[in-house]
């Protein structure tokens, strides 16, 4: 990586949906040389993903928590699949053996917006019951671009 490299890195931090022709006006390249770039940092790592920001959360906290749901029938319950496949904030969503149907993820920019979105999960056609957890903490964090994460606990 060069120092254009983290240039357009720093850019994409800041707006990931920037064109690439604003992008290459404010790294002095082409268009095409941007794209180009870009993609090799996609290819070799450096950009893993982009990432949305709610406005007003500048601190990059999420509130999360894990939803343990309970379908009507397990066996014709892929509407409910569906349905949270096309929710943002669901980061998560396996379906499991045993007691539960489903474990769901969800990481939002407020706790209100969590609320939200749990209320819709439960007035779900074909969910029975669901049980929710917050998170107070993450220990381990394995999920995001293969990184490991700690935290004091």
């Amino acid at each position: 990586m060069d120092d254009v490299d983290e240039k357009i890195i720093a850019e994409l931090t800041r707006n990931a949906r920037i064109s690439h022709a604003e992008l290459a006006g404010r790294v002095l390249l082409s268009r095409n040389a941007v794209r180009q770039r870009i993609e090799r940092l996609e290819r070799q790592g450096h950009i893993a993903g982009y990432t949305i920001v709610r406005a007003g959360d500048h601190s990059g906290d999420v509130v999360s928590a894990l939803v343990l749901v309970y379908r009507q029938d397990r066996m014709r319950g892929g509407d409910v699949l569906a349905a949270l496949k096309r929710i943002p904030e669901v980061v998560i969503c396996e379906v499991l053996s045993g007691d539960f149907d489903i474990m769901v993820r969800l990481e939002a920019a407020t706790l209100q917006r969590l609320r939200d979105i749990w209320e819709d999960i439960a007035h779900m056609s074909g969910v029975r019951d669901t049980v929710t957890a917050l998170t107070l903490s993450a220990v381990v964090n394995r999920t995001r671009g293969g990184r490991g994460s700690a935290e004091p606990g």
